[in-house]
C-alpha cells in the first residue's frame, strides 16, 4: 500500500513513474496517442473519499474529475460533515472510512491529522494539502516545466514571497527532481529550517536571497503564491502586505531572469498583489497549464497509490 503524504517520502524513480504516466494519460486524452486510452478506466469498481476541511476550487474539481475519467466514483465530506477529530477520533475515522473506501484524499489543516489518518486507515492515503506541504501542486508543476522546458534537473527555481507550504513542497522535490532553489522574501516569513535542510542534504544548492532583484538572475522559473490566507485576519493581512510589498512578480522582476524563464503561480491568485497581470497574463505565464495539470498529475498520483 503506497501513501502519497510528501514528495520526500516517496521514492524518486517512483515520482519519476508518476510524471511519466500523466504525461502518457495527459497525451492519450488529447489524442496524440493512438491506442493508448485512461487505461482501460483503472479505478473502474473503486470508491475515492475526497475530505474537505479547507475549502477549494482545484483540489476538489481536479481529484472528482480524475477519478470519473478513470472509472471511479468519489464521496466528498466536508468538515462540517465530518467533524473530523472532533465528533470521533481520528483513528476511528480511518478504521471506518478504509471498511467503505478503496483510497482517500484529505485536505486538512494540521499536519498531524493527515498522519494520524495515514496511521490508522488500512487504504491509501494522499494529501491534498495541509498547512505545511502541498505535493500534489508541485508534482503539477514539475510536469509543467518538463512540458515547457525539458528536464527540470539542474535548473535555478525561485520561489518569491512568503516561504510557505507550496514553498516547502518545492523545497522537497529540488532533492528528488535535481534542481536548485533560491526563496527570496522577508526573513519573517522564511521556509522551515528543517525543509532547507532536507533539500541540502540531497544534493540541492538552496539560497536565502533577501534581494529580490539579485535572487531572480538567471533563473529558468519563478514562481510566487498569494500572500494572504483566506482565513488571516484584517491584522494579519496588513501586516503580510507591508512585509511583502518589495517582492511583488512585476515586468521589472521578470526582466533579470533568463529571457525564456517561466512564471508559475498556483491560484487563486490576487491579481496586482504577488503579481501583475501583466505577469500572470505575459509570454513567461504557464499559471492554466498548472491548473489543468493538476488533473492529470493527481490521476497518477492515485494509480500509485492503488497500483493500477
Amino acid at each position: 500500500m503506497n501513501h502519497f503524504l510528501d514528495i520526500h517520502k516517496t521514492d524518486p524513480a517512483a515520482l519519476r513513474s508518476i510524471l511519466d504516466q500523466a504525461r502518457a494519460m495527459k497525451d492519450a486524452r488529447a489524442g496524440q496517442l493512438k491506442g493508448v486510452k485512461d487505461a482501460e478506466t483503472p479505478l473502474n469498481g473503486h470508491m475515492v473519499a475526497l475530505i474537505f476541511e479547507k475549502p477549494s476550487t482545484r483540489t476538489r474539481v481536479s481529484f472528482d474529475v480524475g477519478v470519473r475519467q478513470m472509472g471511479g466514483e468519489t464521496l466528498v465530506l466536508t468538515g462540517s460533515e465530518m467533524q473530523l477529530g472532533h465528533g470521533e477520533t481520528i483513528a476511528d475515522t480511518a478504521q471506518v472510512l478504509s471498511r467503505f473506501v478503496d483510497l482517500i484524499m484529505i485536505r486538512t489543516f494540521e499536519e498531524e491529522s493527515l498522519l494520524e489518518l495515514a496511521e490508522h486507515a488500512s487504504v491509501p492515503v494522499i494529501n491534498g494539502l495541509t498547512n505545511r506541504s502541498h505535493p500534489c501542486q508541485i508534482m503539477a508543476d514539475v510536469m509543467t516545466y518538463e512540458e515547457h522546458r525539458g528536464p527540470i534537473a539542474g535548473k535555478k527555481v525561485v520561489w518569491v514571497g512568503d516561504g510557505n507550504n507550496v514553498c516547502a513542497s518545492f523545497l522537497h522535490a529540488a532533492g528528488a527532481f535535481g534542481f536548485d532553489m533560491v526563496v527570496t522574501g522577508p526573513q519573517p516569513l522564511d521556509p522551515e529550517k528543517e525543509f532547507v535542510d532536507l533539500a541540502r542534504s540531497q544534493g540541492a544548492s538552496v539560497e536565502l536571497v533577501r534581494d529580490p532583484i539579485e535572487a531572480v538572475k538567471d533563473a529558468d522559473l519563478v514562481v510566487a503564491d498569494t500572500w494572504v490566507s483566506m482565513h488571516d485576519s484584517l491584522s494579519t493581512r496588513e501586516r503580510r502586505h507591508n512585509q511583502l510589498g518589495p517582492y511583488q512578480v512585476n515586468a521589472e522582476l521578470m526582466s533579470h531572469a533568463k529571457p525564456d524563464a517561466l512564471f508559475m503561480h498556483c491560484l487563486p491568485a490576487h491579481r496586482g498583489e504577488e503579481a501583475t497581470n501583466e505577469v500572470m497574463d505575459g509570454p513567461h505565464s504557464v499559471i492554466f497549464d498548472e491548473a489543468e495539470n493538476r488533473l492529470h498529475a493527481q490521476k497518477a498520483v492515485m494509480r500509485y497509490c492503488l497500483g493500477v
